[in-house]
């Protein structure tokens, strides 16, 4: 894509696809690069639990901005580390499936930006059972999903409702 065309596609949004755009670009930039704007080698594990501040020790000496995506991950997220990626020798603030979700939706949004897309049923249940499989299966029994089967089926349902984003995201825009 062109700059020029960029441009044109940007002018021709509302609103709130605008908002909508600059929101899921920017948290998901922040995501993936979060474990670049701290120290190498300062978050170790943070495995944890789901709603819980576990790592208000590590988090507290980060930077206003990894300290915000890392609080957030840690209370929304088990953050386990062997469910999680690892760069520049720091966990990332999420756990892969939520990972693959983030962008997922980002793709979704981008995606439905250049062509219409019209969600069904059939295709939110589609897109939904892999995550609800993979992670369903794993709670119940002893099989361990791995990172890569995260993102995917992450990515999955984050495409879906990234598309579903662009749809409310039109719909208010053409009140």
């Amino acid at each position: 894509m062109t700059s020029w065309k960029i441009i044109e596609t940007w002018s021709g949004m509302g609103r709130w696809n605008k908002l909508s755009f600059l929101i899921l670009w920017g948290w998901v930039s922040l995501l993936i690069f979060s474990p670049y704007i701290i120290e190498n080698n300062s978050t170790g594990d943070l495995s944890g639990v789901v709603g819980k501040y576990d790592n208000e020790n590590v988090i507290s000496d980060m930077n206003i901005a990894a300290k915000g995506i890392y609080y957030l991950g840690d209370l929304n997220c088990h953050q386990l580390s062997h469910r999680s990626y690892t760069y520049n020798d720091n966990q990332m603030s999420f756990c892969a499936r939520d990972t693959g979700i983030f962008v997922g939706l980002l793709i979704g949004f981008m995606y439905s930006t250049r062509k219409k897309v019209i969600l069904t049923l059939p295709l939110i249940i589609a897109s939904l059972i892999p995550i609800g499989l993979d992670g369903t299966i794993q709670l119940l029994t002893d099989y361990e999903s791995t990172n890569p089967k995260r993102i995917i089926t992450g990515l999955l349902a984050g495409i879906t409702t990234g598309i579903a984003i662009k749809i409310i995201a039109d719909s208010l825009d053409s009140k």
